[in-house]
């Protein structure tokens, strides 16, 4: 598995970052027809929802092979009783 997922929602999160503060400076007031506001707003949600989508899924993906490895060990526990 890739972590491009990831740093690409890192790097919206600093664009996002960046908006806000061109914003609170005065440098820029709308892109196109939206306000910068929204814009970062919406950059920087889109970036959250990437970075922790990324490690929620490793996270399952770890419990999985965990329980895959746990499982022969008990297999033979098992065996060993019966």
């Amino acid at each position: 598995m890739s972590r491009a997922p990831r740093l690409a929602g890192y790097a919206l999160m600093a664009v996002a970052a960046l908006l806000a503060l061109a914003m609170r400076r005065g440098a820029i007031d709308q892109i196109g027809p939206f306000p910068v506001a929204a814009v970062a707003l919406l950059v920087g949600m889109i970036g959250v929802m990437l970075v922790f989508t990324d490690l929620m899924v490793r996270g399952l993906y770890a419990q999985v092979g965990a329980a895959k490895n746990a499982a022969p060990d008990e297999e033979k526990r098992r065996d060993e009783k019966e």
